[in-house]
């Protein structure tokens, strides 16, 4: 994983920064704190959060999933880009983490907007898909636990509209899916993932090379 741009030396990607990221001070803090929590390369890269945030603007998103919340930095950053009357449904198993992003929720006046689940994501998808929730989504973001990516994307095609996108964190797994020497099971899993939604024609594809890889995939 990583917190910033892979493959940008520092100097160019301190400038790249410089020059683009326009992070609210609530952003800023809660990125802050977070980088001294010993799980603190889970967190997205701020870069990653305002190109996400443009995607939610520019597609006009009102109804949003996330799988995955860890600190709240990516539904903070979605929740701002929402409308006054947007919804995010977020999926985390960590009261702990989820403690700090509520806080920061209710600092920045977003916290109406995020509907928080403490349960495995997998049982709140299919909750969502119970209770006749197919199609009625806008947008979905991908960033838990790696061995599950292909049922959480499964799920998200089913909740998404079609012209919605789905985007997946960590694709390029810093730079380990290119070397075929490294052969863990994380790191194959997220190879077959990758080369599933390769040849997947239910979706518009690309994979963008901003952080740690987001891949972009827009429902057919």
């Amino acid at each position: 994983m990583s917190k910033q741009t892979i493959g940008l030396e520092q100097n160019l990607y301190d400038y790249l920064l410089s020059v683009s990221l326009r992070e609210p001070i609530t952003l800023t803090q809660l990125r802050q704190e977070t980088s001294q929590l010993p799980m603190s390369r889970m967190q997205i890269s701020p870069e990653q959060g305002q190109f996400m945030a443009l995607l939610v603007k520019l597609m006009g998103a009102k109804k949003t999933l996330e799988i995955g919340v860890f600190t709240g930095y990516s539904s903070l950053v979605v929740a701002l880009a929402l409308p006054a009357d947007g919804k995010i449904v977020a999926c985390d198993v960590s009261e702990e983490y989820a403690s700090i992003a509520r806080r920061y929720w209710q600092q920045a006046g977003v916290a109406d907007k995020i509907d928080l689940h403490i349960a495995p994501a997998l049982e709140t998808l299919d909750s969502l898909l119970a209770a006749g929730e197919a199609g009625t989504f806008d947008f979905a973001f991908i960033d838990a636990d790696k061995g599950n990516y292909e049922n959480y994307y499964e799920r998200s095609l089913e909740l998404i509209r079609p012209g919605g996108l789905i985007a997946i964190d960590n694709v390029l797994w810093s730079s380990k899916v290119a070397d075929l020497e490294i052969q863990d099971n994380q790191t194959n899993k997220i190879r077959a993932f990758n080369r599933k939604l390769h040849q997947d024609s239910r979706i518009t594809l690309s994979l963008v090379p901003i952080a740690d890889g987001l891949t972009l995939a827009i429902k057919n």
